[in-house]
């Protein structure tokens, strides 16, 4: 029999001897990305295992920060000695759970279910993310194209939801898979900002709007970032938020 450690199955105390993340730079207020990786940390209790949570609002492009991580966003762990960092919510998120105890039940030893997992990670930011750019960042101050916002509201509509309805959640509450796990926090707290625009919201299927409830409630933990961003959107009133999809 093999002596080589799981990772999956380190000990709280082997993960910080081995590869104990230090800081998650997070920025929790708006950024659905975030909360994701947040509700992982609150779940599993990592603060109170040593893990600071940083509010890097502002501060990705300091010096200090890009030497970390050259990409400058957020969420990114933040580790010890030379171990580096480790940035984008899924890496974040898949790594959190190797690490930890507690973790598979976010991400499954299985290798079939994990590939499964990973494929609606990967569907989430090759396919799905991209067109929420002209949807949802005017309300960030980004400059927008309101033509290729409901472009892109339809396509979601027509080929993403879809492939979420009837291929991911086809059998299962959550994304093939009766409890919720890192897939369903990779894709739902996107949802929220669709709400910057009501009318669009409105327009969303109702069969997405129930998951993405589910997956809010299954993480109470980190209701008060979830609030956070349902909030700024709602609240949204500048231009393109009365906009018709």
């Amino acid at each position: 029999m093999s002596n080589e450690v799981n990772r999956a199955e380190l000990t709280l105390s082997e993960a910080q001897e081995r590869a104990f993340p230090e800081r998650l730079l997070e920025d929790p207020t708006v950024a659905a990305n975030s909360h994701g990786v947040l509700a992982i940390v609150k779940a599993l209790g990592l603060e109170d295992k040593g893990l600071e949570i940083v509010d890097a609002m502002g501060k990705t492009r300091t010096e200090e920060f890009i030497a970390m991580n050259p990409c400058h966003c957020c969420p990114t762990l933040e580790f010890g000695g030379d171990k580096g960092a480790i940035w984008e919510s899924c890496a974040c998120m898949r790594t959190i759970c190797q690490l930890f105890e507690g973790g598979e039940k976010y991400y499954p030893k299985d290798p079939i279910m994990r590939g499964k997992i990973d494929l609606v990670c990967d569907w989430k930011n090759t396919s799905l993310y991209p067109p929420f750019y002209h949807i949802a960042y005017v309300m960030f101050g980004v400059t927008v194209d309101e033509a290729k916002a409901k472009e892109d509201f339809k396509k979601l509509c027509d080929e993403h939801f879809p492939v979420l309805l009837d291929t991911f959640l086809k059998d299962t509450k959550f994304c093939y898979s009766d409890t919720p796990t890192i897939a369903d926090l990779g894709v739902a707290p996107l949802f929220t900002l669709i709400k910057g625009r009501p009318k669009f919201w409105a327009a969303v299927p109702e069969g997405v709007k129930e998951y993405h409830a589910r997956v809010i409630e299954a993480f109470p933990e980190a209701d008060e970032y979830f609030k956070m961003l349902d909030g700024f959107a709602a609240g949204f009133k500048g231009d393109g938020a009365d906009a018709e999809p």
